[in-house]
Parts: structure tokens; sequence; C-alpha cells
């Protein structure tokens, strides 16, 4: 990989950035009865478990190259669970190949970076609406990183590690390094958008939004799926099982809490299409 001149500024010491990726996904689902919410609530725990949220853990710890100092799970009752890892300096490993039209940093192929005051967490919460019919899962995911290494590098095996129906990625430079003549450096690659880190294909298959402050190296992306299906939020059952009327109330209701979840903000039933 060719760095760019930018990419060879020499620095005046450790590159001491920090790079925060937020990683927020909604899975919403359609539940008719108390009996219909509990299973669901008990699969999405069986789903997103401890175990399973470290094992994912790990693999993003791989992909930014970082080396893993300790590890704390938790999983809680009656639902919901934890994983923190704090990270420090490690070889890059499996880094993916992918070439975009942005440049996280430098990123040669074999390289030991310092990630210090670094760590990587998820938690979970598994919610429901007080009067039936609507259940929601919530992960969020923090990748923070300090040093050369972007934790954008694991924002597509994030994506794909969860079947999100709404996702909100932030993306943040905060603090400063100084090259060798003392000058601050307030970021160290470009950076337009977090879409530009996401594949083709994953941009196809959602709606975004972009809400960014440049001058203070601030990216917010909201992503919502293109496509509905009923069956798809359905648990335990089809459509084909439900009347029209029941089929399009059902289908209302998921759109608005799918919407206010996009848009931030309550809304009537049917206000945004």
């Amino acid at each position: 990989m060719e760095l760019t001149p930018e990419q060879r500024i020499t620095l005046h010491g450790f590159n001491n950035l920090t790079k925060s990726l937020s990683f927020n996904m909604y899975d919403i689902c359609y539940t008719k009865t108390k009996q219909e919410r509990e299973a669901y609530l008990e699969y999405i725990d069986e789903q997103y478990n401890a175990d399973r949220l470290t094992t994912i853990l790990k693999t993003v710890s791989d992909i930014i190259g970082a080396h893993i100092l300790n590890i704390a799970k938790q999983d809680y009752v009656p639902q919901g669970a934890s994983v923190i890892l704090l990270v420090s300096e490690g070889p890059v490993v499996e880094v993916p190949t992918e070439s975009f039209e942005e440049s996280p940093g430098p990123l040669p192929d074999s390289v030991v970076m310092q990630l210090d005051k670094s760590h990587i967490s998820v938690h979970t919460y598994p919610e429901y609406h007080p009067d039936e019919g609507i259940s929601t899962f919530r992960a969020d995911i923090d990748v923070s990183t300090c040093g050369e290494i972007s934790p954008l590098k694991a924002l597509n095996y994030l994506i794909h590690s969860f079947n999100a129906d709404i996702m909100t990625i932030d993306y943040r430079v905060r603090g400063f390094t100084r090259d060798i003549s003392g000058l601050k450096l307030f970021i160290d690659h470009d950076i337009s958008s977090i879409q530009n880190y996401i594949p083709e294909e994953v941009k196809d298959l959602y709606h975004m939004i972009d809400v960014n402050v440049y001058q203070d190296n601030i990216f917010h992306t909201k992503c919502k799926l293109r496509q509905f299906d009923l069956n798809n939020y359905l648990f335990g059952y089809t459509k084909d099982k439900l009347n029209t009327a029941e089929q399009d109330e059902i289908t209302e209701r998921l759109k608005t809490e799918m919407d206010e979840i996009y848009y931030g903000k309550n809304m009537k039933h049917g206000s945004i299409d």
C-alpha cells in the first residue's frame, strides 16, 4: 500500500489522536402477545449473549490491529448483555484490503501501533412498547483507538455482524498531535462522510442521511432499510395468518416505529411514507 505525502508527515512523538466510532443498531419486531414478546426477547438474548458479543469484539480487535489486555463481560437478568475490551499496541492482523476513496490514516502491511487508552465495548438493550405489539432490540458498540489506526476499518464487519433494520453511526476525531515543527494536527486523514467506508452493496440496502460537523471532525450517518417485508417482522408466524386489515395495521405500526427511530422524533401514524 502506497502512502500519500499527507500520510508521511513526521510527528513529534506519539500520534495521540483519539478516533471513536459509535455504532447503534436496532432490530424491530411485532409481538402480538406477551408470550410472543417473551419468546422474542429470549431469542435475542441467546443470539446476542455475552459470549457471542465477545467473539465479535475480538474479531474487531484483530481487524484494527489491537492487542487485548482485559475482557469484562456480563449477561443481565432479565435480559441484555455487556462486553468491554481494553486494548493496547499490537500488530495489524487481517486488515481489510478494500479500496475506499478516503483513507483513515497510515496502514502499511506490517506495523506495530501504540493503542494505549483504547477500548472496544458493546451493550444491548431489549425494549418493548407498554401496550404490547412492538418490541425493539438495540445494541450500542463503541470502538475508540488512540494512534494512527482507525476504527472505521471494522465498520463493514460490524454491519454484517448485526442484522439491523436501523443503524446510527457516529465517528469523531478528538485531541491533537504535533508534527516535528510543533504544528498541531487535529486529524490525520481525509474524510467527508462515513458512507465512504460502507461498501456499495450495503449502501444499496439502506436509505442514508448524513449530519456532519466538518470543522469539528464530527460525522454522523443514519441508515434505514429500503425494503419492507412484513414477514421479516413477525415472530413465530407469517403474514398469511393475518387478514388484510391486520396486515395494514401492523405494517403502519412497524413503519412508524422505524421512522421515529430513524428521524429521532415522535410522530403520528403514517406521517412519513
